[in-house]
């Protein structure tokens, strides 16, 4: 298949160090992203370090038995896609159902709308919650129906984030972002799946099935290692959080746990 002018492929990005412009059309809002290119001599294996700034979005190409990092602080919406076929993706519902939970953790694998493991957690340093699977994604228009109370978002700690005038509505959040990143892929917007919002805890109720919202975070820095069982397009989104969002870091590295990328 074809890809981009300059591909974010890390096995292409050996030595040196660049800063680059994510993909897609030029907008306004459209942050810098910086890379950090790490050489092959690199004891760790590290193929690729990115700094994703807050409510931006970047893609990434990672090859079966490769690890993708992401460290953070605040919510990651995080999606793939196979690299192969562009039309199997992550999916909520069977990741949900195929392993009979709605909370994942070290174990646990990400499943596509066609049943097949597309990537496994290896290893989660978040303890203070857990990641989501039940919410879709922010964006202008969710901001503004909110806004309107046409639609709703409930905190459990009985505070309101919620932006309420329209100076104070962004004017994009991660549906844009991911929109924005994949666009090369020539990826509809409506192809996009809900994500796997990594860093969110949701408190759901057992009896009325009422989802809140949370404000719990990691206090410090966590991580989440996803080891990738085949040739994956990933896409992840720094959540604007209502401007309580932080930049995230992406790492791409060789699975220290005897992974090998297949060859091509």
């Amino acid at each position: 298949m074809g890809f981009p002018p300059w591909s974010c492929d890390p096995l292409l990005h050996r030595g040196g160090e660049a800063e680059a412009l994510p993909f897609g059309r030029t907008r306004g809002f459209k942050p810098r992203v910086r890379y950090n290119l790490i050489g092959i001599s690199d004891p760790m294996g590290t193929l690729l370090s990115v700094v994703v700034p807050k409510n931006a979005g970047k893609a990434f190409m990672v090859k079966k038995g490769q690890r993708i990092r992401v460290t953070g602080r605040s919510v990651v919406d995080f999606v793939a896609f196979n690299l192969n076929d562009l039309t199997e993706r992550f999916d909520q519902a069977r990741t949900k159902t195929n392993q009979a939970k709605v909370y994942i953790s070290t174990g646990d694998q990400l499943i596509s709308k066609l049943n097949n493991p597309m990537l496994t957690i290896v290893e989660d340093s978040f303890k203070e919650g857990r990641h989501d699977l039940q919410k879709g994604m922010c964006s202008r228009k969710r901001f503004e129906l909110v806004a309107k109370g046409l639609a709703k978002r409930v905190f459990a700690e009985g505070i309101d984030p919620n932006p309420k005038k329209p100076e104070e509505i962004p004017d994009h959040g991660c549906w844009e972002n991911l929109q924005e990143v994949l666009e090369p892929w020539n990826i509809d917007p409506r192809d996009i799946p809900s994500p796997f919002n990594i860093f969110q805890t949701m408190r759901i109720d057992q009896d009325t099935g009422k989802m809140f919202d949370t404000f719990i975070r990691p206090s410090d820095e966590d991580h989440v290692d996803f080891r990738a069982e085949m040739d994956c397009l990933v896409a992840l989104s720094a959540c604007p959080e209502s401007g309580r969002g932080q930049a995230v870091k992406v790492e791409v590295f060789e699975d220290r746990d005897g992974g090998v990328p297949e060859e091509r």
